[in-house]
């Protein structure tokens, strides 16, 4: 049977935190933690594993430091230590849980999983579909 996670490599335990908001943007566009980390130029899967591996105390710190330099959503100069402390309830257990630590380390670590093959396989085939087609045309005689 197949990994129901193939298309989603993420650990879902993560899209609770990784979707929450942190409040409106000067557009007034909804701004979630996964938007925040990835304006901050960090990959947010990653900083989320990191988190997790950190425990409460420790993640809720870095989250209001991260949080205190973000500029796109005004609410956040004044009040990101109680954005910070919410945030951080949405952050799954952390190393207690075997499953959540493997799926944590596994994103930290930044090795590739089996989603790397699956698009190495396509890759090849379209690379020999565009061949045959190519190929197939002829000299132009």
């Amino acid at each position: 049977m197949a990994d129901p996670n193939v298309l989603n490599p993420h650990p879902p335990e993560f899209e609770r935190f990784l979707y929450a908001s942190v409040g409106e943007d000067r557009n007034v566009y909804i701004v979630t933690v996964l938007s925040t980390l990835a304006r901050l130029g960090l990959d947010p899967w990653k900083e989320t594993a990191e988190l997790v591996m950190l425990g409460h105390d420790a993640a809720r710190a870095r989250l209001g430091t991260l949080l205190s330099g973000f500029r796109d959503v005004p609410a956040l100069a004044s009040d990101f230590g109680r954005i910070a402390r919410d945030l951080n309830q949405l952050l799954p257990e952390g190393p207690a849980s075997g499953a959540l630590q493997r799926a944590a380390s596994t994103v930290a670590d930044g090795r590739p999983g089996t989603s790397g093959a699956i698009w190495a396989v396509l890759a090849i085939i379209f690379v020999l579909f565009q061949m045959f087609m190519v190929g197939g045309s002829g000299s132009g005689e």
